[in-house]
Parts: C-alpha cells; structure tokens; sequence
C-alpha cells in the first residue's frame, strides 16, 4: 500500500510530499558473511566464496574481536538480485565435528518485507538495500538483516547526523 504523508527531516523541516511503500520491501540486498569459533568455514552465496581457502584454519571466538556482534557484523558483497541458490555452508564446530547446510536466503525473507525496528509513523522515505548477514558461530547458524531507516527524529538527540536507525535484526537461526 503507498502512502503520502508529509515528510519533516530530523530537524524539523518540510521536505515536501514523499511517497512510502508499506509495508518496506526489497528487491535486491547486499550480503556478508562471518565465521566465529569454528574450522574451515566456508560459505558459497551468489558465486561468492566466504571465509577460509583451507579446511584447517580456525576462526576465533566473536569475543576476541573489538566491539559488539552489532558492530562487527557487516554486508560487503552489494547489489545481489533476490534470490539465488541457497547458501551452501561447510565447517567443524570447534569439537571438530563436520557439518554441511543448505541455507535457504530466498525462503527466509520469501515475503520480501524489510526487517527493522522503527516505527511506521517514525519512517522518513524509502529505504536502500538491506544487508543480509550469515553468521557461524560454533554449532549455530544465524541470519540477520540490517537496513539503513531514515527517521523522522534524531535517535541521539542533539547529533544532527543521527536521524536512522541501522539495527540488526535476527531473521533465523538453526543449531547443528
């Protein structure tokens, strides 16, 4: 359904009329992909190789890094059409067992609907492509999206810069 509604930016001011989809939907994304306290962990998505070339080196712990899982956690490969094959995901959790999945990015986000925490009224415009981020952790397989929403009011009051939000929202998750 779109929507007119009278768009003011952060600071206050009329931009004018702006058109928003509702709810937000995608047609293209970016993707990332991220090892943590495993062996060998590749990830195969849109003809894209993550992660190690050799089946014996290990990824350390998200805990050894600096900053937050929010922090770290970061889409690179941009402007990926939706959808291709599934992710194709080989690894040793860290007690050497093997595994092998099938991540199926399509059937996760098959409504197309953008996953963020901003309230409908808060939305300022359109967004861009959301990232989709795979992340192993151990036995755990997790898939999160993050979007970059525009809002109508600052979320750090008095930083002029800080009118969006760009959570990571947590779209599934699987133990192996």
């Amino acid at each position: 359904m779109t929507t007119k509604q009278e768009v003011k930016s952060p600071g206050g001011d009329v931009a004018g009329v702006e058109t928003v989809q509702w709810p937000l939907r995608f047609v293209q994304h970016s993707f990332g992909a991220h090892c943590f306290d495993t062996i060998g962990c590749r990830i195969l998505y849109s003809g894209f190789t993550h992660g190690v070339e050799s089946v014996d080196v290990v990824s350390p712990p998200l805990s050894s890094y600096r900053g937050t899982r929010e922090q770290i956690l970061s889409a690179g490969h941009i402007a990926r059409r939706n959808f291709p094959e599934p992710a194709r995901v080989t690894w040793r959790s860290k007690d050497g067992t093997s595994h092998e999945a099938d991540v199926d990015i399509g059937e996760i986000f098959k409504d197309r609907l953008v996953l963020h925490n901003v309230p409908r009224e808060e939305v300022l415009g359109d967004v861009g492509d959301p990232a989709i981020v795979l992340e192993v952790n151990d036995r755990t397989i997790n898939v999160y999206m993050r979007a970059f929403v525009s809002t109508r009011s600052l979320q750090v009051p008095g930083n002029k810069y800080s009118g969006f939000r760009n959570d990571l929202v947590l779209a599934w998750t699987k133990t192996y």
